[in-house]
């Protein structure tokens, strides 16, 4: 979910390799947001239910991404105004399911949460390391980087709330990784949202 540009508005040349890894980012990703969906409705978990969501967010974004790769620097920035406010939005409704999941206080299903956080760690990590090169590009791109390293540290963390409920047989470790998943989603959310209004403010004056 990333995008970033100080150029003039001319449209830029869109590199062949990024494009390339956008496609295959938004491929995994649309895959990974089935797969947990049924995962976390399956095991109970708050963790996964949240990666699952952002899966879907990270799919659209990398799709809006594509969309405006050749536009003008205006434009890309806009569409990283957006981005930004879907990943507030992701991160306000997760801290929101989170608390709403604290008053029942049921353990998930700890096997299912590790296996498929252990999936979604190897294709998020594998998305990150292809974006990893383009992470100082315009705001659309950076956007793009800052989703996919939050999205990785997001599937780690499921792994360790997975241990952490088989070895405790509480909730706690779920919503405790939930609570960081969202309060990652707003702390991006932010950086994105400063990063695109400063272009289009150089953007302006141009």
């Amino acid at each position: 979910m990333s995008a970033h540009c100080c150029a003039a508005p001319a449209a830029p040349a869109v590199d062949p390799r990024y494009r390339k890894a956008l496609w295959i980012a938004l491929v995994l990703n649309a895959i990974m947001f089935a797969v947990e969906l049924g995962a976390s409705w399956s095991s109970g978990s708050v963790s996964l239910l949240a990666d699952s969501i952002d899966f879907f967010g990270d799919s659209a974004n990398y799709a809006l991404s594509l969309a405006v790769l050749a536009l003008a620097a205006s434009v890309r920035s806009k569409a990283a105004l957006f981005k930004a406010a879907c990943m507030g939005a992701f991160g306000v409704f997760v801290l929101a399911k989170t608390l709403w999941n604290l008053r029942a206080g049921i353990p998930p299903e700890a096997v299912t949460m590790g296996a498929v956080g252990f999936a979604a760690l190897l294709v998020n990590g594998g998305v990150a390391l292809m974006l990893y090169r383009f992470r100082t590009g315009d705001a659309n791109m950076r956007s793009v980087w800052i989703c996919s390293r939050n999205d990785a540290l997001g599937n780690a963390a499921v792994l360790l709330a997975a241990l952490g409920v088989f070895g405790t047989a509480s909730a706690w470790p779920d919503l405790l990784v939930a609570t960081i998943m969202g309060g990652l989603a707003l702390s991006g959310a932010w950086s994105v949202l400063r990063h695109a209004r400063e272009e289009l403010r150089t953007v302006h004056a141009h």
